[in-house]
């Protein structure tokens, strides 16, 4: 009797006594696919024959060994193809700002090297089971009978998306759902199809970032026998399966430019040919596109057809970002921790009021993916306990968040800059500068409640500078 398949792993190490070591202890219970390299990595995971669900990914790969800076763009690049996947950061490059910052960007777990194969074991047996409890969850999505079930939140932002998928989803013309990496367009998508008249029909999804470009347009039009080499008989693309019922374009943005104008003429009249056949076929399904790309941008910049950019945008759902969302983080927080703890087999963790403020302030960069992945982690470290705010710090990248924060200064802090001196004759830079300091020392000292050293790190700041800054700012109050 042929037993269950085993889930497929990709192994991502430069290191060949890493990879043989690890391929032979994993290779018990896994099908282990190994890769050197980002670009290895990539190519073994569009050829896969079946789904790859989890990932080990050393941070320190070529050509930058030394650095963790492939190892996360690895870590997007993944993510981006296979939305589901699971990666496992299994690094020597282990320092607190190296694991908060990949886990920021979508890994579930990070690990230190070196580690003993059992623990590993373990680890990736949790990440299995959970993401079983997931997929139980959502299996089908399409198929739930409350259709925005799967969208969790009653703020305002959350309120306006579901209005819009109401009135859009049983409509005839393209919808392009734009969002952030990690804040659930997919499940959107899903959405639009179950409220809509095609609920009973085929819903088919593609993520155009997944496979190679030269794969793009036999996957999509189908081909004919022939066609090119491996060609060996006719067969039906996404289009075709479809028939009358909706297609997924996820990450659209990636569709080359040269297969941008066939979209762009199913689109307009439903017509498109297999490769290597002239006779023109017949689409009726609706087409949903999703992108994390600003396409407005890219199409005036000549990076995306403007055409097509109309065509698909005929009705445009944003998916707000899950710093905007405020309560809802703890409504996704409650929803996750019941889906996840009965997994892990252990009970529901707590915050103290603390680390609840803290929850409720960070902005989660990584969106709902990273919220998620959080909740996993403390459902196995901390199962049935009540988690303080030290705790909750390991699990967030602080340098993220100051980055965010970062990056919406400069504007408003000129355009202030440019009303006080319009309106002002007695301005003083000094003081102004002597203010801000201020602001920023009490505000570090706040986020990191009243501890020093935190708060130092926070600001860039050695321990004893902060100190002298604190000391120098009481003595001119």
């Amino acid at each position: 009797m042929i037993g269950p398949a085993k889930p497929g792993l990709l192994l991502i190490d430069d290191d060949p006594l890493i990879v043989d070591t690890l391929g032979i202890v994993l290779g018990q219970h896994y099908e282990v696919i190994c890769a050197d390299c980002h670009d290895a990595a990539i190519a073994a995971l569009e050829a896969s024959d079946q789904p790859l669900r989890l990932a080990l990914v050393d941070l320190g790969l070529p050509p930058t060994p030394h650095a963790p800076d492939e190892g996360y763009r690895l870590i997007a690049s993944l993510l981006a193809r296979a939305p589901a996947m699971k990666i496992i950061v299994l690094s020597g490059q282990s320092g607190d700002a190296a694991a908060r910052h990949a886990r920021a960007l979508g890994a579930t777990e990070f690990v230190a090297k070196p580690t003993r194969p059992a623990d590993l074991l373990r680890i990736l047996g949790q990440i299995v089971a959970a993401a079983a409890a997931e997929s139980a969850a959502a299996a089908p999505a399409v198929a739930r009978v409350d259709a925005l079930g799967a969208l969790i939140g009653e703020s305002p932002p959350m309120q306006s998306l579901k209005t819009q998928i109401r009135l859009y989803a049983n409509s005839p013309f393209p919808v392009l759902i734009e969002g952030e990496s990690g804040s659930g367009k997919e499940i959107v998508a899903a959405a639009l199809h179950t409220l809509s008249a095609r609920r009973d029909k085929a819903y088919l999804a593609l993520n155009c970032a997944a496979i190679a470009p030269s794969l793009v347009e036999p996957t999509l039009f189908g081909y004919a026998k022939g066609a090119f080499t491996g060609a060996s008989s006719a067969t039906a693309g996404y289009f075709e399966e479809a028939r009358s019922g909706t297609l997924f374009l996820d990450e659209i943005g990636e569709l080359p430019l040269e297969l941008q104008a066939k979209l762009l003429r199913v689109l307009e009249n439903g017509e498109y040919n297999r490769v290597g056949e002239t006779q023109a076929r017949k689409s009726l399904a609706r087409i949903v596109a999703a992108t994390n790309r600003d396409l407005r941008r890219e199409a005036k910049a000549g990076g995306f057809r403007i055409d097509l950019y109309h065509r698909l945008s005929v009705f445009s759902v944003r998916v707000p970002a899950l710093r905007d969302l405020g309560d809802d983080k703890r409504l996704l927080l409650e929803h996750f921790r019941r889906l996840y703890a009965p997994a892990a087999g252990a009970g529901e963790f707590t915050f103290d009021a603390p680390a609840m403020r803290l929850w409720l302030d960070y902005p989660f960069p990584g969106n709902v993916r990273e919220l998620r992945n959080i909740v996993i982690r403390l459902v196995t470290k901390y199962p049935g306990t009540a988690i303080g705010i030290a705790a909750l710090e390991q699990e967030l990248d602080s340098g993220v968040t100051l980055a965010l924060a970062a990056q919406q200064v400069p504007d408003t802090l000129e355009a202030s800059a440019i009303e006080e001196l319009g309106r002002s004759g007695d301005f003083s830079l000094d003081a102004r500068l002597n203010a801000w300091e201020r602001a920023y020392v009490a505000a570090a000292i706040k986020l990191a409640n009243g501890n020093v050293s935190q708060a130092a790190r926070l600001l860039g700041l050695n321990r004893t500078t902060l100190y002298s800054r604190i000391a120098a700012l009481e003595r001119e109050s």
